[in-house]
């Protein structure tokens, strides 16, 4: 067996492990200590529904690039949205199934660790950090649901914890892993300057599934079973409106958001944009094309334009030719906040 083949320890050859990863401190930092062990590591990242590798995948695919480590995204769909619904484990404060989440992350990473042949999968991870999904027990039932007995490794409180098959084998050695604890971030800060780490996300950032204004929409959403990754990604943009009849209307707030929102249209929806005015780009689900309906969505248009009287709106069919003029008269702000979600 030559040098390069071996590990530091001696040990017969190279750990290959997949890890979970944030681009955040935690993350980081286990990346690293996999590194120090000197195995060989691929990187995974979950877009959640409403995300995109181009809008959310910047800064992630930055990090793995200082480490010099491969990454590849999961996009998080149908499947993680039908589990939304209704979470074995409930939620938490608001519409996050945080321990139904890491098991469905880490299934799916233990997954792609069984194509690739591999030893474990590895996460950032601290014990007692988060209340809902890591206190000792919860970790124990994600590793047991997620399929993963023995082969996860949260290299920052593995000390804390029972040893994986790859240590016992001496793939791992246990001796570089750490014993982190608790909701401080001390421990880790001062690792990171050790590494030489000086940029990484905010750990006050968080899931859009703990936010109370898209959890209610999400929640809406699905009561209106509105619930393909496309709906998911529009919940993101815009203010959002619940029409008598039914029908969603999304008012873009600004220049970005109206372009994503004209792509996200599909065939025969309707799309609104005002007419000699800046304003917002205005979307009508094609099931709610009926005229009352357009002249409510052409009335939200004007109201979230720069103009300050009654104006034209022009009313297009994503697909179609042909542009339709209708007047969009200025709605009284109960009635605004009577459709609003």
């Amino acid at each position: 067996m030559s040098e390069e083949e071996k590990i530091p320890g001696g040990a017969k050859r190279r750990a290959k492990v997949v890890g979970l990863f944030s681009g955040g401190l935690d993350s980081l930092l286990s990346a690293h200590l996999m590194m120090d062990q000197g195995a060989e590591i691929l990187l995974l990242h979950f877009l959640m529904p409403w995300q995109t590798v181009e809008e959310d995948g910047r800064d992630v695919t930055k990090r793995a690039e200082e480490l010099g480590l491969p990454l590849e995204f999961i996009h998080l769909d149908r499947d993680y949205i039908a589990m939304l619904k209704d979470p074995p484990h409930g939620y938490g404060k608001n519409m996050n199934p945080c321990i139904d989440c890491h098991i469905f992350m880490f299934r799916r990473a233990g997954e792609r660790m069984e194509e690739m042949g591999w030893d474990l999968v590895f996460t950032g991870e601290v014990v007692g950090e988060r209340p809902m999904s890591q206190r000792k027990p919860i970790l124990n039932l994600i590793e047991r649901e997620a399929g993963l007995v023995g082969r996860l490794l949260r290299s920052l409180s593995a000390k804390l914890l029972t040893e994986t098959v790859a240590e016992k084998e001496g793939l791992i050695e246990r001796d570089k892993l750490l014993a982190i604890e608790g909701r401080s971030r001390k421990p880790q800060m001062e690792l990171a300057e050790e590494y030489g780490i000086s940029e990484y996300s905010s750990p006050a950032g968080g899931c859009l599934l703990t936010d109370p204004a898209f959890s209610k929409r999400v929640r809406e959403s699905f009561e209106w079973g509105e619930d393909t990754p496309r709906h998911f990604k529009l919940l993101r943009l815009g203010r959002h409106f619940r029409l008598p009849g039914g029908a969603k209307v999304v008012v873009g707030r600004n220049q970005g958001e109206n372009e994503r929102i004209s792509e996200l249209a599909q065939v025969g929806d309707m799309l609104l944009d005002p007419v000699g005015v800046m304003g917002p780009t205005v979307l009508l689900g094609k099931e709610g094309g009926i005229s009352e309906n357009v002249e409510t969505a052409a009335s939200l248009c004007a109201r979230y334009s720069d103009g300050s009287v009654d104006i034209d709106v022009q009313v297009r069919r994503k697909g179609e030719e042909g542009v339709e003029v209708v007047v969009g008269r200025q709605l009284e702000s109960d009635v605004i906040e009577n459709l609003r979600i």
